[in-house]
C-alpha cells in the first residue's frame, strides 16, 4: 500500500508541476505569401529583437533605428512584375504584421544598379517622407501635394489614367521635403528617378511599386513621418540576402 501511496503522490506532483509552467504565447501571421505563424519577443532573448520575416542582415541593418514603420516590398522573382506588400508597425522590439496588399514592380523586374529606362525597380531600403496626387488630400499624414501636373498624361493608355490619383514618394535618388513630382536627382538623371507608390493598373510598371486604391489610401492615412517611415523592396531572394 505504501508503494502505491507513493506512485499516486508522485503522479499528482507531475500533473501540478506541469499546471505551473507558463504557456508560450504565439505572435501574427508571418509574410502574406506563407500566412505562417512567428514567435512574438516576449518568448525570444531579451537581446533578441523580433526582425522582419524574409528580410535578411544586409537590409535589415539598413533601416533606421528610428523606423517604427515599414512598409515590405516583396517581388515575386528577379524578373518578375509581381509583388506582394506588407506594412509592419514596430511595438517595443516586436515588429507586428498590419495588412498586405497585392502589387507590380517594375516589368522586367528588380536590380540593385537601377540606371533610367532599364523598367527594373531598384533593391534597397528608402524613407518615406512625401506624398502627393492628382485627387484631393484624402488624410495624408505625410504632407502631402495636390497637383494636376502629378497626373498621368492622357496620352498613355486608358487603363493607366488614374495610375497618379494617390502617389507616395520613395526617396531614391530625390531630395526629401520636396513634392513627389519634383525632378531634382542628387545622383544625376542617368541613375532613375521618379519611383513612387502608386495606384495599380494590373501590370508592371516602369519601375515604381503600384497597390490597389483601397491599398493607397490606407498607406496614406496610416504611415506616419513621427514614425519615420521607411520601404524595404526587392525580389525575394536580394531581400533574403
Amino acid at each position: 500500500m505504501r508503494d502505491g501511496g507513493a506512485r499516486r503522490a508522485a503522479v499528482t506532483t507531475t500533473l501540478l508541476g506541469a499546471l505551473l509552467i507558463p504557456l508560450g504565447g504565439c505572435g501574427g501571421p508571418g509574410p502574406a505569401s506563407t500566412g505562417n505563424t512567428h514567435t512574438k519577443a516576449a518568448d525570444k532573448p531579451a537581446d533578441e529583437p523580433t526582425r522582419i520575416p524574409d528580410v535578411g542582415d544586409r537590409l535589415q541593418r539598413r533601416i533606421p533605428a528610428a523606423s517604427r514603420q515599414v512598409v515590405v516590398v516583396y517581388g515575386d522573382g528577379k524578373d518578375s512584375a509581381d509583388a506582394t506588400v506588407v506594412l509592419y508597425t514596430k511595438h517595443g522590439s516586436a515588429w507586428d504584421r498590419v495588412r498586405g496588399w497585392p502589387a507590380h514592380n517594375g516589368k522586367r523586374g528588380w536590380t540593385t544598379g537601377h540606371h533610367e529606362g532599364d523598367k527594373r525597380s531598384p533593391v534597397g531600403v528608402f524613407t518615406l517622407s512625401d506624398a502627393g496626387g492628382a485627387l484631393p488630400d484624402p488624410g495624408a499624414r505625410l504632407p502631402y501635394s495636390r497637383s494636376a501636373a502629378i497626373a498621368a498624361p492622357r496620352w498613355w493608355p486608358r487603363s493607366y489614367w488614374h495610375d497618379f490619383d494617390y502617389v507616395i514618394a520613395i526617396d531614391y535618388n530625390r531630395i526629401e521635403g520636396t513634392p513627389p513630382n519634383n525632378q531634382s536627382r542628387p545622383q544625376g538623371y542617368a541613375k532613375g528617378g521618379g519611383i513612387w507608390l502608386h495606384m495599380d493598373h494590373g501590370s508592371g510598371t516602369s519601375a515604381c511599386v503600384s497597390v490597389s486604391r483601397a491599398a493607397m489610401r490606407y498607406l496614406l492615412r496610416t504611415l506616419d513621418p513621427d514614425r519615420h517611415p521607411v520601404v524595404v523592396m526587392g525580389d525575394r531572394a536580394d531581400l533574403r540576402a
